[in-house]
């Protein structure tokens, strides 16, 4: 599959304007720190995190559903579900392999089993940062799974930051690490184009239709 001929057939149906939002944004994507929430139950949570990854340039999100569904609030995520992959999967430890067979390191945020705090966290190879329910925090299960724990400093009484905030400040903060680095974070050239053909999709109207009868008529030739 040609996926620069794909995107340069959809590029015809965008405004000048979307066009160059697309190119612009596209050049700092990554999916080196991959967010992977477990069994997010307020939609609100939901769509404020969706809103800090978008902001922050990472656009892939795991949702692990067991009891809640993740979906967004999208008041809140003011667009950046159109911008944002979420892939689901079963609340379960395979998923979590599945995860970790793609070469992701799985660190849980929490403060359990000698976390490492995240100012001083250094950042070599590809994340997948867990993060627990707003009730049960991380599962024991999780946390015996994965590689290593991350904890955020706390300085009140209070000792945990509510769900989307503590993925906003991860998120922020690990993103200002890779940029101080010189980890080859990016993208590679077939997945920014595919994150390309899936934001020209979600930015025209019948955006899928479009696409369908592009790839069915192109299947005969």
């Amino acid at each position: 599959m040609n996926f620069q001929s794909i995107y340069e057939y959809l590029t015809q149906f965008l405004t000048e304007e979307r066009f160059r939002k697309i190119e612009h944004y596209s050049k700092e994507s990554s999916d080196f720190v991959l967010p992977v929430m477990e069994d997010i139950y307020q939609f609100r949570n939901a769509a404020a995190i969706v809103r800090s990854v978008e902001a922050c340039g990472f656009h892939k999100v795991i949702a692990m559903e067991k009891e809640n569904f993740f979906e967004p609030n999208l008041k809140v995520t003011k667009g950046a579900d159109t911008w944002v992959e979420v892939e689901k999967m079963p609340r379960t430890i395979e998923s979590l392999q599945k995860v970790k067979n793609r070469g992701y390191k799985i660190v849980a945020v929490s403060a359990e089993n000698n976390a490492k705090m995240l100012p001083d966290y250094t950042i070599q190879e590809p994340l997948a940062l867990v993060f627990g329910t707003e009730w049960e925090g991380t599962t024991d299960e999780l946390l015996d799974f994965a590689d290593e724990t991350l904890a955020i400093p706390m300085y009140g009484f209070t000792k945990s930051f509510n769900v989307s905030v503590a993925a906003a400040i991860c998120m922020y903060e690990l993103k200002q690490k890779l940029l101080k680095s010189d980890i080859d974070y990016k993208l590679s050239e077939e997945k920014l184009l595919q994150m390309k053909i899936r934001w020209a999709k979600n930015s025209i109207p019948s955006g899928d239709k479009i696409l369908e009868k592009y790839l069915r008529d192109n299947s005969k030739t």
